[in-house]
């Protein structure tokens, strides 16, 4: 990918390669400690220890959504704002209500 000067475009998102690179590296270490959860769970590890590697994977997702959603608010949504689009707010909202279940 390469570095551009636009942030949104309808309803896809451009990032710039340091962007790209930083949430594809916390995907894959996240899918590698799910990966170990599995195999956690077929050696028949103690459910404690399969437990704490569960929250460790729920908080780097949760790592992850605020890394994206910090970006999301700091270009998309101020981008919108500035362009008139109020309508980015609720949608921001709507987005923060589903995060916070």
């Amino acid at each position: 990918m390469e570095e551009m000067d636009c942030c949104c475009s309808g309803k896809k998102k451009e990032r710039t390669e340091a962007e790209y690179r930083s949430l594809i590296h916390r995907l894959s270490r996240i899918e590698g400690q799910v990966r170990g959860i599995r195999a956690m769970v077929e050696k028949g590890a103690y459910c404690t220890d399969i437990l704490i590697q569960s929250a460790a994977v729920s908080a780097a997702l949760n790592a992850f959504n605020r890394e994206l959603l910090g970006d999301h608010i700091r270009s998309c949504v101020v981008n919108d704002i500035r362009a008139g689009n109020d309508q980015v707010v609720d949608e921001l909202m709507d987005t923060l209500q589903k995060l916070m279940k």
